[in-house]
């Protein structure tokens, strides 16, 4: 992988780094449709104090998917290679079982489905979020696409085991794409049987909401069911298949168009359907891109370049691992989506590799700006048929420059963290210096953060690191600590109209105080499977606020050092 040599250096230090039944709607909320894109509702249109309490009262359309792309002309439900197609018309398949609401996310239900929180205390509501019902005016989809898994071309994938269920336009003029995960096979299930389990459902619905409230561009997550079903899994790909629990999530995107899902068609040679798809895409996502504009594909892929390298380098600022960078779970729009065996870092380790499947450590945290740049050359090998020659030469030319635009988006990210503001030409060495120092020692990457937001200057420049921030103190064991927080303080006294209030009030909104970590999901998987959501619903409740200290949080360990067993936990791509 080739990055400009004047990066090298950095770089190194840095990443070393049967059909359900119809649910009535008799009409939409509001009488005129809103724009399509509009952030905020046109004057004249119905602004609502509280959503609608009644299913029948809201409506979901799957009309504009279906009405612009050829769909699947087989509508048995079997696993078969489709073709000339972006969609199969497939329903979900209920559970047999008894079915329970786990957590809903109160802020998307009113926020972007303008639905009452009391809705989810209503019949329909548990049917419809469980793949019971699906309304009326929508029908389900299954998405077909391909991708590059672990390096190699894997040829038609799809959605094997989720269902877009309908699109809605909200007051502000949002459109959000609804999907069922677990919730039946579909004909790109290959050898699965379609569904999820409780432990990764759990999992996907914490951190979608989490990282929604640490800032990171993320598909979101309505709602959590588990049903009494028998799902059998070998969790750890080594023969001892055990008996779960199917669960489904109700997830939310404004797009689920991912790379693989123009791969799969430039593969096929369906180009006209991969032109028409693109151009889909641009019209409904890419506003500030005109349709006439003869380089739109052009400026997409610039743009898609530039929004990958943004969401990397956000990820790489949290110390989050996502675990499965295939083309086929990396996001058209530049946003996270598909939550699997993904993982926060505890200790700093360009290394860690929160996936157990991952034997090669393809997608370790400090190798994920390298796959985003694989990623974006296979969509770029997909778009080629669609350009000319020098097109094709200035697309090359904007690929070479990911590599910039991500060290200069990691740059500007870790500055804020440690609260540097303007420029000066120290702070990159300043950066690098401190994660060599975290390598060296395994300091905590979240505390150590965090830790230097709430600890004063003065109490630096003593050295005098109290208890309570113990990943500083796990890092002043190096002998270069004191070093390095010289070239801080000196530092810090060059932010101009900047006190130390100021700065440590500033860091703590960037840096937070509570993570999902895989210790703390996993405590809330083991009670969940004893029927105890309790640790579900704290923590939904803790990671809606992470930069803020809460009481219940710190009750319940989560700001101290991770326990011992988190060492030995792990996790998979079964699910």
């Amino acid at each position: 992988m080739w990055w400009p040599p004047w990066m090298a250096a950095w770089l190194a230090w840095a990443w070393a780094a049967g059909c359900p039944a119809p649910l009535g709607a008799s009409g939409g909320l509001c009488r005129a449709p809103l724009a399509p894109n509009a952030s905020h509702p046109e004057p004249g249109h119905c602004r609502r104090p509280r959503g609608a309490a009644d299913l029948r009262a809201w409506r979901l359309s799957s009309g504009s998917l279906r009405d612009s792309f050829p769909v699947d002309v087989i509508q048995e439900n079997y696993v078969r290679n489709v073709r000339n197609c972006i969609f199969s018309i497939v329903y979900p398949t209920p559970f047999k079982s008894r079915v329970r609401l786990v957590a809903v996310s109160e802020e998307v239900l009113e926020n972007i489905l303008d639905l009452d929180r009391s809705v989810k205390g209503t019949s329909d509501f548990l049917q419809f979020v469980s793949g019971g019902k699906v309304m009326l005016g929508s029908v389900p989809l299954a998405h077909r696409y391909g991708g590059h898994q672990f390096g190699s071309w894997a040829g038609q994938l799809g959605d094997g085991r989720a269902h877009l269920i309908g699109v809605y336009t909200n007051r502000h003029g949002e459109r959000w794409e609804l999907q069922l995960k677990g919730s039946g096979k579909t004909p790109y299930s290959r050898n699965g049987d379609g569904r999820a389990v409780l432990r990764s459902s759990v999992r996907e619905f914490l951190c979608s909401e989490a990282m929604h409230y640490l800032g990171i561009p993320t598909s979101r997550a309505a709602s959590l069911v588990v049903s009494d079903d028998d799902v059998w899994r070998d969790q750890f790909y080594n023969g001892n298949i055990k008996k779960e629990r199917g669960a489904i999530v109700l997830r939310l995107a404004k797009s689920w168009f991912r790379i693989g899902s123009l791969e799969i068609l430039a593969h096929s040679g369906e180009l006209d359907l991969q032109r028409r798809l693109l151009d889909f895409i641009i019209q409904e996502h890419f506003p500030s891109i005109a349709m006439n504009d003869s380089n739109r594909y052009l400026e997409f892929f610039s743009t898609v370049v530039s929004e990958t390298a943004n969401l990397i380098a956000l990820w790489m600022s949290v110390g989050f691992a996502h675990g499965v960078c295939n083309t086929d779970n990396f996001s058209l729009l530049s946003i996270t989506i598909d939550y699997g065996p993904f993982g926060f870092m505890d200790s700093y380790d360009p290394n860690f590799v929160p996936n157990t499947s991952d034997d090669e450590k393809r997608y370790k945290i400090g190798n994920q700006a390298n796959v985003g740049l694989f990623n974006l050359s296979k969509l770029l090998q997909a778009l080629k048929p669609l350009l000319d020659p020098r097109q094709k030469q200035l697309a090359s030319q904007i690929l070479e420059g990911y590599g910039e635009r991500y060290y200069i988006r990691f740059t500007e990210l870790f500055k804020t963290k440690l609260g540097l503001l303007g420029e000066n030409e120290e702070d990159n060495y300043l950066i690098a210096f401190l994660l060599k120092l975290m390598e060296d020692t395994k300091a905590d990457f979240t505390m150590t953060f965090r830790h230097l937001s709430e600890i004063t200057e003065h109490q630096l420049k003593e050295l005098h690191i109290p208890e309570e921030f113990w990943a500083l103190q796990d890092l002043a064991k190096h002998k270069l600590f004191s070093e390095w927080v010289t070239m801080y303080l000196l530092r810090l006294n060059r932010n101009k109209g900047d006190s130390d209030t100021k700065r440590r009030t500033r860091m703590t909104t960037v840096n937070p105080r509570y993570i999902l970590r895989n210790w703390m999901a996993e405590s809330a998987v083991q009670k969940a499977h004893l029927n105890d959501f309790s640790e579900v619903h704290l923590l939904q409740q803790i990671l809606e606020h992470p930069f803020q200290k809460q009481q219940a949080a710190e009750k319940a360990g989560y700001s101290l050092r991770p326990p011992a067993w988190a060492k030995d936990l792990k996790v998979s791509c079964s699910s």
